[in-house]
């Protein structure tokens, strides 16, 4: 299992929100490109990066920075945060972006989660943020009626590379990931899951890893930038089983 570093971009910022409230910020810098490679350096094999105004707006707001992070780093990049069109998923990845993350879209307008699919597979993530249980939308400021395991059970015979399962009542709050959520999620996934939300010390991880060999990695933000967990020991923690 790996570890994600997540890089949440709002108004060209690196910031964290609490339970996604766009209100309820914490700015961590300015300069994105050198907290990219601070990851890097760490040891870091994918940059999980969200564009939080895109997710509000519905198309990327924070472009340029994203490009600058890929420009940065040797290492993957994925990004998630407004991409609700096929030309926004080949702009990015023709920018050099190893996965897109699909959310509101692969709700709202299941055409193009397909077409997304059939044209870049394995290269399109599902990104399921759900409150009770139940997918969130539009950069969380919507809680539809549908149930996260129901949407997944719907697209399983989709080319999506992975699920990423947010826990929007965890995320930011440093109170641990949703374990049996995760659990329901892995069951009834017919992907790769990666688990995302309240994730603060090196056991968290190893209680999402313990989930079993379905669990690719885990996103972790606010611990990081807290100081809360330290990266390179997470990673050491991990590779010693």
């Amino acid at each position: 299992m790996i570890i994600l570093p997540a890089i949440d971009l709002k108004d060209g910022r690196c910031v964290r929100l609490r339970q996604g409230d766009m209100a309820a910020e914490t700015v961590y810098s300015d300069d994105i490109r050198a907290v990219a490679r601070n990851w890097q350096e760490g040891g870091a094999q994918i940059i999980h990066v969200v564009d939080l105004n895109g997710a509000v707006d519905g198309e990327p707001r924070n472009l340029p920075q994203i490009e600058s992070v890929i420009e940065a780093v040797n290492v993957k990049v994925q990004v998630g945060g407004g991409i609700r069109s096929i030309d926004t998923v080949r702009q990015y990845l023709q920018a050099g972006v190893s996965r897109v993350v699909l959310g509101t879209a692969a709700l709202t307008d299941r055409a193009f989660l397909e077409q997304a699919c059939r044209e870049f597979p394995g290269r399109i993530l599902l990104g399921l943020d759900a409150r009770d249980g139940r997918v969130a939308v539009k950069g969380w400021t919507t809680v539809s009626d549908v149930k996260a395991i129901d949407l997944l059970k719907e697209v399983s015979d989709h080319a999506i590379g992975a699920v990423i399962y947010t826990d929007i009542a965890r995320d930011g709050m440093l109170s641990g990931p949703n374990i049996q959520a995760l659990q329901e999620v892995v069951a009834h996934s017919s992907f790769p899951v990666i688990a995302s939300g309240g994730i603060s010390r090196i056991e968290d991880l190893l209680a999402v890893r313990a989930l079993g060999p379905q669990v690719e990695g885990a996103i972790v933000g606010k611990a990081l930038y807290d100081g809360k967990l330290e990266y390179r020991a997470a990673v050491a923690a991990l590779s010693k089983g």
